[in-house]
């Protein structure tokens, strides 16, 4: 699989095209990513949402619109893309479909886990195609996603933290903010923000 990865907006998050057998799989279309999307897509399938905040579903309408293709949301953050409840001025986007937590999907014959670690959002996912995971803003290079937000909740992050130190691969993990990483490197870290998201809640 080919990955491209282009920051976007004022948060610098991540956008992702994910090529597999001649396909591309469009990831967190966040502020102003339709130019650079339409230039480094040469047959785009699908637009995957990690969760909902506008910095990484901005884009999401204009490219929906103008490639004619499915938008992929996890179903409890589909709220956050039609309503825009923090008031960012964010272009409302309506998922074709709303993917349940801990899914499997095929997308013209690719296999795509989205395994839901809410926390950050309520819908808040882990897009894993291959041996990739597309973080969002679950799982960062060193660190994880704030749990302070408005619809964030520090319970729900504590048990996403438990469910991934669970888990193993040999996974190389593309977050939605900095540099990539592994499953192996972070879950080292794991602990540690156990710590740290006990002491607020």
């Amino acid at each position: 699989m080919q990955i491209k990865i282009q920051p976007m907006g004022p948060y610098q998050t991540n956008c992702y095209i994910a090529t597999t057998n001649d396909m591309d799989f469009i990831i967190d279309p966040g502020v102003n990513a339709t130019s650079w999307v339409m230039k480094n897509c040469k047959n785009p399938v699908a637009i995957l949402n990690t969760h909902g905040h506008f910095d990484h579903v901005w884009s999401n309408a204009e490219l929906q619109k103008k490639l004619g293709i499915p938008l992929y949301t996890p179903r409890q953050d589909a709220f956050i893309l039609k309503k825009d409840p923090f008031n960012q001025g964010t272009p409302p986007s309506i998922p074709d479909f709303e993917v349940k937590e801990d899914s499997t999907l095929e997308i013209k014959g690719v296999k795509i886990k989205f395994h839901h670690f809410p926390g950050h959002t309520p819908g808040c996912s882990v897009i894993e195609i291959g041996q990739s995971w597309f973080s969002g803003d679950f799982l960062f290079s060193g660190s994880i996603g704030r749990w302070d937000f408005p619809y964030s909740s520090g319970k729900d992050m504590l048990s996403s933290l438990h469910k991934v130190s669970k888990m193993s691969g040999d996974f190389k993990i593309y977050p939605g903010h900095g540099g990539h990483s592994t499953l192996k490197a972070e879950l080292k870290n794991i602990p540690y923000w156990i710590t740290q998201v006990k002491r607020t809640i």
